[in-house]
């Protein structure tokens, strides 16, 4: 049946069916699952633009579906703090950030607190805490800096995993967001997912993020779009090696997440039971939950956008200076031209 002219070329509603059910399929797998979510809850501006007709806040959607299955906590990167740089492609503080998505996040669900995480005892960071306890009334842990993360021997020892807040919460799906990439999300999850299981308790790992599209090709427009928007971190999107060993299939994750799967594998069989579902991950493509190709209704669309998008960035890292981003867009330019 053909695809008529005025229809969006992503489909909300199927998305968010196939996400809701891929979650709680996953969730009933432990007792308690930790769920990282990338990207911004209360507006993904560039997915929106990339995948047009694409719900800004389906991830809140997503979550607030889940009705009072959650429990949300917001991280917040003790380096970024004292950095006080501007934040990815904006003129903002990240502290600014954090500020105005809680003062939104707070209409729209419950968070249950705020994690500074890799604290050594910055001053900003604690300046931070005061003021978003003044502000929303929420609680504030520090997730303490540990020397030599990720290595075992520092992380296991008594100032590692033993030594950051246990959160205590009845909720099935603890969803741990935050100010955008590198704000400790992950770590956060590893060291709560520790204390639980030295309870006795089943607790996993899993992650949702949009972007890259774990079934698209590497230079398919919407993946390189990706890149462009982390020009600034130099994320890149790559052939998962890990599930191509494991399933003979060729799949995309981005290298921050093939980098540390290594290291994270040894962290989960150290940490969890023997039958903890985590051990069943074979590649980090495994820990995602991502559905979002399925949403695709009209890809020439969403191509055009995605070029748009690459485009539009490589003018916004203009604006501020960032030669060294707009080195990296102009060479994924290249392979758009190629593709």
């Amino acid at each position: 049946m053909p695809i008529e002219q005025n229809q969006k070329a992503f489909d909300n509603k199927k998305y968010l069916n196939l996400e809701k059910k891929a979650l709680l399929k996953r969730a009933n797998k432990f007792d308690q699952l930790f769920l990282e979510i990338g990207g911004h809850l209360l507006h993904d501006g560039h997915a929106s633009r990339v995948l047009p007709g694409y719900n800004s806040k389906n991830k809140l959607e997503l979550i607030k579906s889940l009705n009072n299955k959650t429990a949300i906590f917001y991280c917040v990167s003790a380096k970024e703090l004292e950095l006080n740089r501007n934040w990815g492609n904006t003129n903002q503080k990240i502290k600014n950030i954090a500020i105005f998505e809680l003062k939104k996040l707070i209409k729209e669900i419950n968070i249950c607190g705020v994690i500074i995480s890799r604290f050594n005892n910055e001053k900003k960071a604690i300046d931070f805490a005061l003021n978003i306890s003044k502000l929303f009334n929420i609680p504030v842990y520090f997730n303490n800096e540990i020397k030599n993360y990720p290595n075992l021997k520092s992380t296991f020892s008594k100032s590692g995993f033993d030594a950051q807040p246990k959160i205590k919460s009845s909720k099935k799906i603890i969803v741990v967001t935050g100010a955008g990439a590198n704000n400790g999300k992950l770590f956060f999850c590893l060291s709560q997912i520790y204390h639980q299981t030295k309870i006795g308790k089943n607790a996993g790992y899993a992650k949702i993020e949009t972007f890259p599209v774990w079934d698209l090709a590497v230079n398919h427009p919407v993946n390189l779009a990706y890149m462009a928007a982390t020009a600034d971190i130099n994320d890149k999107v790559m052939i998962d090696p890990y599930y191509k060993k494991a399933y003979g299939k060729i799949v995309v994750n981005y290298n921050r997440d093939i980098d540390a799967f290594k290291v994270l594998k040894k962290l989960i069989k150290k940490m969890s039971k023997k039958n903890n579902f985590m051990r069943n991950y074979k590649s980090p493509t495994d820990m995602g939950l991502n559905e979002i190709s399925k949403g695709f209704n009209n890809e020439k669309k969403i191509i055009n956008a995605s070029k748009k998008e690459i485009l539009n960035r490589k003018k916004s890292f203009e604006k501020i200076g960032n030669k060294l981003a707009v080195k990296r867009i102009n060479k994924l330019l290249e392979k758009l031209i190629k593709s």
